[in-house]
């Protein structure tokens, strides 16, 4: 848009719909990266991997449209800088892929849960809030400025895929923008819907991957286009309203935790306001609330015991430390991220999935040696 100023609210309310979207859908076709992992271990699945894949792969194809349509620039994003902490991906993405094992789900299933009845996720959801906002402003905060986000690769250009090729290689950075995105976003629907396990009676697979791509173009439409003015009235600079950092973004929902917390504890402070980003949070919940209340699979579950009680409260803590470290979650680097090929997502999103990998590996040794 130009200089005309556009609502805050309606930002929010689109951010909050996207949100019930995925919420819903997502419930509906257990959509889950943990499960996708879990699937693929340990009993051979592809199914919900390729489901996830499809996501990417739509989500990709989105914003290589949004961005050649010139509706979008995510190069204004954090996916576009030049400053690659690889470090803080790779540790922040272990500690994530553990802790979302630990606590039976990432930051997305987390929400979907805690909207079909699931107490143990309403931990979580403190705990990963909590643990977040720590990492962002308080105590883990000053480990990690001053430990793993001190070792940075400045990058000769911006950190996705097409710039930086463009830039090592000289080639063209116009027409590897142009090319490269469609044709690895096609071939990653191809490998996806490479399966006849993909085309069964339901299509849930299909359903879910198509429908939560396309809400992760959506969430980059919302913040990048419909809430980009020019010049703001006020400060005369260029903004994005009802963004968190001032700039585009998709869903991501480490940081959102934080500063939906933020915003109860602070609610009187009129410098506090609800985001795009705390707003698809809260969305996730109504939409799976509403699912499960319509489909009757609303269901209370809590703790069995101590010991699950202590497992999830490590996954949370691991979670809302990781995620902040490695800029993102599954959904905010995993899904976001990669629709814009950032190499920082690229290695994050890695990293989340050997941590995850190698928490369940550690976890079936000792079920076989307490056996």
């Amino acid at each position: 848009m130009d200089t005309e100023m556009i609502s805050p609210a309606l930002i929010t309310s689109l951010g909050f719909g996207l949100g019930a979207l995925f919420g819903a859908i997502g419930n509906k076709t257990n959509f889950c990266t943990l499960g996708a992992v879990s699937d693929l271990l340990n009993i051979g699945s592809s199914v919900r991997m390729r489901m996830w894949g499809l996501a990417v792969a739509v989500a990709i194809l989105g914003v290589w449209g949004l961005e050649t349509a010139g509706l979008l620039g995510t190069a204004k994003s954090m996916y576009g800088s030049q400053r690659l902490l690889w470090l803080s991906h790779v540790v922040g993405g272990l500690m994530f892929g553990a802790g979302m094992t630990l606590a039976s789900g990432c930051t997305s299933k987390t929400l979907m849960r805690l909207g079909s009845g699931n107490l143990k996720s309403l931990l979580v959801f403190l705990v990963v809030g909590l643990s977040a906002y720590m990492t962002l402003k308080g105590l883990f905060g000053v480990w990690r400025v001053a430990t793993l986000d001190r070792v940075v690769i400045d990058l000769p250009a911006s950190q996705t895929l097409p710039a930086l090729i463009a830039a090592l290689s000289g080639a063209d950075p116009a027409n590897l923008a142009r090319w490269l995105p469609p044709l690895l976003g096609g071939a990653a629907v191809v490998i996806a819907l490479a399966s006849r396990d993909m085309w069964g009676p339901d299509r849930d697979p299909i359903l879910g991957g198509i429908v939560i791509g396309l809400i992760i173009v959506g969430g980059w439409y919302v913040t990048g286009h419909l809430a980009h003015i020019d010049e703001h009235p006020d400060t005369l600079e260029e903004a994005f309203i009802a963004t968190q950092g001032n700039r585009p973004e998709s869903l991501s929902l480490v940081a959102p935790f934080a500063y939906t917390l933020e915003l109860l504890m602070l609610w009187s402070d009129q410098s506090r306001h609800l985001t795009f980003g705390i707003a698809t949070a809260l969305g996730m919940v109504a939409g799976s609330l509403a699912y499960a209340l319509a489909t009757g699979a609303w269901r209370e579950e809590v703790f069995p015991d101590a010991a699950d009680f202590k497992r999830h409260l490590l996954g949370g803590v691991l979670m809302g430390a990781g995620g902040v470290t490695a800029l993102g979650c599954t959904i905010g680097q995993g899904l976001s991220g990669l629709s814009t090929l950032s190499l920082g997502s690229i290695i994050t999103t890695a990293s989340i999935i050997a941590g995850c990998a190698l928490t369940m590996k550690i976890d079936y040794w000792r079920m076989m040696r307490e056996a």
